[in-house]
C-alpha cells in the first residue's frame, strides 16, 4: 500500500474516530496497546469495534453514543478499536471475544477480560437506530 494511499485513509475516517473519542472512548490503535489495557483492567468496559461502512455512520456510533449518555449506569472503561484501519489492535480484541465470529461494526461489554453481552453487526445493519440504542442501555443496566 502506498504512502499517499494510507494518508488519504488516516484522513478520511478521521471524523469517524473522532465520533467515539469526543463522547469519551478511548483509541487503542496497536495490538500493544490492546494487550496492555487487557492485562490492566477491572471493572465492566464497554468496546466498539468502529468502521467506515454505513451502518458504523448511520446506526452503531450514534447509538453507541447516545446510549451511554443517557445510561445511568456507566461502565468503568470506554475503549474502541478500528476495524479495516488498526487491523493488529482489531485482532488483538478479538482474541478476547471467544467463541464470537469477528463482526464490525460491533459492540461488547466485559466485566474484566469475559464478555458479557454481545452486539454483532446483525444486530445493527437494518434495525431502527432507537433499538440498537435500547441494546446498548440495556447491556449497560444488566452489567455496569
Amino acid at each position: 500500500m502506498s504512502n499517499a494511499y494510507e494518508e488519504y485513509m488516516r484522513q478520511m475516517v478521521l471524523p469517524m474516530r473522532e465520533e467515539l473519542t469526543r463522547a469519551g472512548f478511548k483509541e487503542l490503535n496497536t495490538e500493544e496497546e490492546v494487550q496492555g489495557f487487557m492485562d490492566n483492567v477491572s471493572g465492566t468496559t464497554l468496546v466498539v469495534v468502529n468502521s467506515v461502512c454505513g451502518c458504523a455512520a448511520g446506526l452503531a456510533r450514534p447509538a453507541v453514543t447516545q446510549a451511554v449518555a443517557a445510561s445511568e449506569k456507566k461502565p468503568d472503561h470506554l475503549i474502541t478499536v478500528f476495524a479495516g484501519q488498526d487491523k493488529e489492535a482489531t485482532a488483538k480484541m478479538r482474541e478476547y471475544f471467544t467463541g464470537i465470529e469477528p463482526s464490525s461494526p460491533s459492540m461488547a461489554v466485559l466485566k474484566g477480560k469475559e464478555v458479557v453481552h454481545f452486539i454483532p453487526r446483525h444486530d445493527i445493519e437494518g434495525m431502527p437506530m432507537e433499538a440498537v440504542m435500547q441494546n446498548v442501555l440495556n447491556a449497560l443496566e444488566t452489567h455496569c
